[in-house]
């Protein structure tokens, strides 16, 4: 290629989302082997970039490991900790998990997401550096938003962005997109059906 004067085309770079490279506290992994047996005991979270016709923006997740439910995201034009704090802010107005898991990256470390998580006695889990293994339920839902959505759009600015992620993830991966763990049920469907039995259960239970 180079005798006969062609490039090869270069794809385009991405973006590095995690930057373990801080003191903040680092935390053990609490959930590796871990039997997750309901809803809200344990979330785990991640960051992913995404482009747009100029520049990129980001998005942070926070998934429920038991039903698979989002129970927050937060996009945001910047990498900073409020991208990551702002959707643990949000998730917390609906419920608490016993174990809050994450990488180590410098968002989840900080000391105000830290702070919040203690506040609401809330465990909390990290990934070992380097090993994004150790948080494949959150590796698997970004790489299903990119799949499903994201690499099928081309977003025109941040509005059309946010407008049809959200979309995406309020309206088809909670309520329409089956998994094959789950059961074939939706997120939303397999969290009602287990609330469903418990309260089943419960009223089933003798009086007295």
């Amino acid at each position: 290629m180079r005798q006969m004067g062609l490039k090869r085309t270069q794809k385009p770079q991405g973006r590095r989302t995690t930057d373990s490279r801080h003191g903040f506290p680092r935390f053990p992994n609490r959930v590796a082997g871990l039997e997750v047996c309901r809803p809200d005991e344990v979330w785990v979270s991640d960051i992913t970039y995404i482009r747009l016709g100029k520049g990129f923006v980001y998005l942070a997740v926070i998934m429920d490991m038991f039903t698979r439910g989002i129970r927050s995201w937060n996009l945001s034009r910047s990498l900073d900790r409020s991208l990551t704090l702002k959707a643990l802010q949000r998730a917390l107005r609906d419920g608490v998990p016993t174990i809050h898991h994450s990488d180590q990256g410098v968002q989840y470390a900080s000391t105000d997401y830290g702070d919040l998580l203690k506040q609401h006695q809330v465990q909390i889990s990290m990934s070992r550096k380097g090993s994004p293994g150790e948080n494949p339920y959150a590796e698997r839902l970004i790489r299903t938003i990119k799949e499903e959505e994201v690499d099928l759009s081309e977003y025109r600015d941040f509005a059309e962005a946010q407008a049809q992620i959200g979309h995406f993830i309020e309206e088809v991966y909670q309520k329409k997109r089956i998994h094959s763990s789950l059961g074939y049920l939706t997120p939303r469907e397999y969290e009602d059906d287990y609330w469903r039995i418990q309260v089943e259960q419960l009223s089933s239970l003798p009086i007295g």
